[in-house]
């Protein structure tokens, strides 16, 4: 038998700017309702998973009828949370780590990613990028940067504006976009690393992958995901969802 693909989307009850997001709702659902029913709509998933540490969180998405499990608290990244729910999983071959806070995420850009660790035997992981313009977006430290080589292997991700232009002009600036698909063995591999010094210096974990001789490829895409962070991005959502 094939290995199964899984979305396992990690949702944690704490965050600083805005706690219990997870469970906010718009148009009667909460938000990570809204996530988990876009990963459902994607045909080559075999299943979808919610993967969190708050009972809260577990008891909501077993009212909408989620596969839902419990991990540890003790995690330092979504990552390491998803791989704990993959150790239990032998018939999984392929993860897709779908950011929890993310509900507007287009389906077909979520299929892009699965077609980018199933398609390219050399890739360990494979993630998006877009590209950005506006000097604000270029230099700003929260949008993360990348820069991948001719055959769209990620070379290098920075919140540093990437590459520096000593010639005006001569190049384009991507941003990425925080979803990942993995090979199993990858995805174990690079939560079995200790953290390297790029990934300590930025606080990007996909850092660690890269240092350690790991290919992520990259597709590119032309729409901006809204992710929730702030209360002023959740009433944007539900102003909109409510709308239509």
């Amino acid at each position: 038998m094939d290995k199964e693909i899984a979305i396992i989307i990690p949702a944690r009850y704490g965050s600083s700017r805005l706690e219990g997001k997870p469970l906010l709702k718009a148009n009667n659902k909460p938000i990570i309702q809204w996530v988990w029913e876009k990963a459902k709509s994607c045909e080559k998933v075999n299943r979808v998973i919610i993967a969190t540490d708050d009972e809260r969180i577990f008891n909501c998405c077993k009212e909408f009828d989620a596969e839902v499990e419990m991990t540890s608290a003790e995690h330092k990244s979504g990552s390491d949370r998803i791989a704990e729910v993959a150790k239990r999983h032998p018939e999984i071959g392929y993860i897709i780590n779908l950011q929890g806070d993310e509900p507007l995420i287009e389906k077909s850009n979520i299929e892009l990613v699965i077609n980018g660790i199933l398609d390219d035997e050399n890739a360990d992981i494979s993630t998006l990028v877009r590209e950005i313009q506006e000097e604000n977006e270029i230099n700003n430290p929260n949008l993360v940067k990348c820069v991948f080589d001719c055959n769209h292997y990620a070379m290098y991700f920075s919140r540093s504006k990437i590459p520096f232009e000593r010639n005006i002009g001569k190049a384009k600036f991507y941003g990425h976009l925080g979803i990942y698909g993995y090979k199993k063995e990858a995805l174990f591999k690079m939560t079995s690393l200790a953290q390297t010094t790029y990934e300590q210096a930025e606080s990007l974990e996909q850092l660690r992958a890269l240092q350690n001789g790991m290919k992520i490829k990259v597709a590119i895409v032309n729409n901006i995901p809204v992710g929730i962070d702030t209360m002023e991005d959740f009433e944007k959502f539900k102003s909109m969802v409510e709308e239509k």
